[in-house]
């Protein structure tokens, strides 16, 4: 049997299935059925399926060529290949020829889940992410870290790496930001009992991160109900002509009621109203005569005071007119030149009276 060996390869001799040396670049001759050369390349790592490491290991060539890396339980090695970064070995025992490269090995212990502060953060761009968790938390979140179901602390805005080691995480994010609920058509019954639909608005910010969450059991629809509570509590005690008169004192009532609850729920109340009350379809028709009615009413008793102050007016002028004759003769002059301003043509004869003249003509005489 002849064997080559190239300068990127080496051979592993087996005689009988057990083996005997390493075999460098070169060309072999072997006679008999009893020797086996497996070639192996040296750009790849150290291994031959079906046997184990230790078996070469005894090889005094072998140990020369090669480096070992031995990565215990709960720990993980980065691997470097001339200063790069290669990959990341688990627990297990890896070789790998150094015949040209130069191996490095960084072990981390990964037993803790958090990861220590100093491994570089942009590592973790070349680590499979089976190896670790990331998560980033915005800068209007806090985020809720448990470790197996224990809360372990509260991150502010970042990026956060943890080890995989079996450690169950989970994390809650939590809105910082000022937060808005509305309750819209929310039917409730005046104390005459008419159905009125309300809309609500409150905006609130969370005040304990962590608190609302463990203690409370949805905590929006506890807001929610406190908010329903409230509103019919309020309806309930008025007539609809009262509400509607009353709109601001609901709002009142309603923030009061829930600002009372703050530290119930973990929270702070800014605000909290009515957006719109709705009425049903008969009531609003009702409303809307009752309306038009009232501005038909006003605009009558506007139209007979106008009327009065205009008689009025003209009763004053007449008085002046009796008592004063150039008034009088003024007052003719004006409205007789009004009326000359739709006339074509007017023929007089001669004299000096020619105001008279007019006026007989304008009288038809």
């Amino acid at each position: 049997m002849k064997v080559i060996v190239s300068e990127n390869e080496r051979g592993l001799l087996f005689k009988n299935g057990k083996f005997v040396k390493m075999l460098g670049a070169g060309k072999y001759r072997f006679f008999g059925n009893s020797a086996k050369v497996h070639i192996v390349s040296i750009s790849n790592e150290f291994k031959l399926p079906g046997y184990d490491l230790s078996v070469f290991l005894k090889d005094k060539d072998i140990q020369q060529q090669i480096s070992v890396v031995d990565v215990q339980d709960e720990t993980i090695v980065l691997h470097y290949i001339n200063g790069k970064f290669s990959g990341c070995l688990q627990s297990g025992k890896y070789a790998f020829w150094s015949v040209y490269d130069n191996h490095e090995f960084k072990e981390i212990d990964i037993s803790n889940t958090e990861v220590a502060e100093n491994i570089p953060k942009f590592i973790f761009e070349y680590i499979p992410q089976t190896y670790y968790f990331k998560i980033e938390v915005a800068h209007f979140q806090k985020a809720r870290m448990y470790f197996n179901q224990k809360f372990v602390k509260l991150l502010d805005e970042g990026t956060y790496y943890f080890w995989n080691n079996g450690t169950k995480i989970d994390v809650g994010f939590v809105d910082t930001r000022l937060l808005q609920m509305d309750i819209t058509g929310q039917e409730t019954l005046t104390l005459d009992k008419v159905a009125l639909r309300i809309n609500l608005v409150c905006h609130y910010k969370i005040s304990d991160y962590v608190k609302i969450y463990d203690e409370i059991e949805d905590f929006k629809e506890q807001i929610h109900v406190t908010l329903q509570l409230a509103l019919r509590e309020y309806v309930g005690k008025y007539r609809i002509d009262e509400i509607l008169e009353n709109k601001e004192q609901i709002s009142e009532f309603v923030f009061k009621k829930l600002k009372e609850r703050e530290s119930d729920y973990f929270i702070t109340v800014y605000d909290a109203g009515v957006k719109d009350i709705i009425l049903p379809g008969e009531i609003r028709d009702i409303m809307n005569t009752v309306l038009i009615a009232e501005k038909k009413a006003q605009a009558n008793v506007i139209t007979r005071r106008e009327e009065v102050a205009s008689t009025r007016s003209l009763l004053n002028t007449a008085k002046l007119m009796e008592e004063n004759k150039t008034l009088y003769k003024l007052k003719e002059l004006e409205y007789l030149e009004k009326i000359c301003e739709n006339v074509g043509n007017i023929t007089v004869s001669g004299g000096n009276d020619l105001l008279s003249q007019l006026t007989k003509i304008l009288k038809g005489e």
